[in-house]
């Protein structure tokens, strides 16, 4: 199946697209909440956030249903979760110690989940 080609494409970069209903509302909390970057060239029907080298699409009341889950490695999750409690941003789930990950989740207004996650702790149990 294929081309001649025995090279595999590279893929570049994975970039969600998450539904959201109010542009104004989610950008507040991607960026004041989270602390991405709006795209300069973003607008209220669609942009892009990023922090670092995580970035997402925020597509106005189009593509996909909402509640869409999306995995964000991080270098420290524990040192992310102090600043999302400075900022009272509300937690889905604190930092729990999984075999491929400690891992925590926040949701944004639109039912969105964002797992974010660091090198598992060996030195803890894993949760079951």
């Amino acid at each position: 199946m294929g081309g001649s080609d025995p090279t595999p494409v590279r893929f570049e970069c994975s970039e969600p697209i998450l539904r959201v209903e109010d542009m104004e509302r989610s950008l507040r909390f991607y960026t004041d909440g989270l602390g991405f970057r709006n795209a300069s060239w973003g607008d209220d029907a669609f942009t892009s956030v990023s922090r670092d080298g995580a970035s997402l699409y925020l597509c106005r009341g189009g593509q996909g249903r909402g509640g869409a889950w999306a995995w964000i490695g991080v270098d420290d999750v524990e040192r992310l979760f102090e600043e999302y409690r400075s900022r009272g941003v509300p937690i889905r789930c604190p930092p729990t110690n999984y075999p491929w990950a400690l891992e925590m989740q926040v949701e944004d207004p639109d039912g969105n989940v964002l797992r974010f996650g660091s090198e598992p702790r060996l030195d803890r149990p894993f949760a079951e």
